[in-house]
């Protein structure tokens, strides 16, 4: 991993968007976070189109499945079926067990599968997700 993480967050609702914020700050890895809040969005970053053409390639996703235009399923599709993403991990933010299953029955395995926390407290399993990843 590079001396800065890029995370591409990808998550439409902002009371989420903050606590993740809040969260990566505490991360001992120093750390470059980029919004998208929808599928669309997502994958013209991931793509590098549009106002997108000179962003970074992240090296970690944290992907919220249920987002408007294009969902998380779609993006997770996406990203898994291009060489040059491919090799990305992707930790899924779930708010169901059952989603894990149908993504892994789907062959869209990520790296992992966090259920996504209520407050900051809980958003410490995102960190040990992380901080693994090195």
């Amino acid at each position: 991993m590079p001396s800065t993480l890029e995370i591409l967050l990808i998550e439409d609702n902002p009371g989420d968007i903050f606590l993740t914020q809040e969260t990566l700050k505490n991360l001992k890895i120093p750390n470059r976070i980029h919004i998208v809040r929808d599928g669309e969005e997502a994958l013209a970053f991931l793509y590098q189109q549009g106002e997108y053409q000179t962003v970074p390639r992240p090296d970690l996703i944290l992907l919220d499945l249920n987002l408007p235009k294009k969902n998380g399923r779609e993006v997770l599709e996406n990203i898994k079926a291009h060489f040059s993403l491919n090799q990305i991990p992707v930790i899924v933010l779930t708010t169901s067990r059952t989603d894990e299953e149908i993504l892994k029955n789907q062959n869209l395995s990520a790296h992992c599968y966090i259920p996504k926390p209520d407050d900051l407290s809980q958003f410490d399993q995102i960190i040990h997700a992380i901080e693994s990843l090195r």
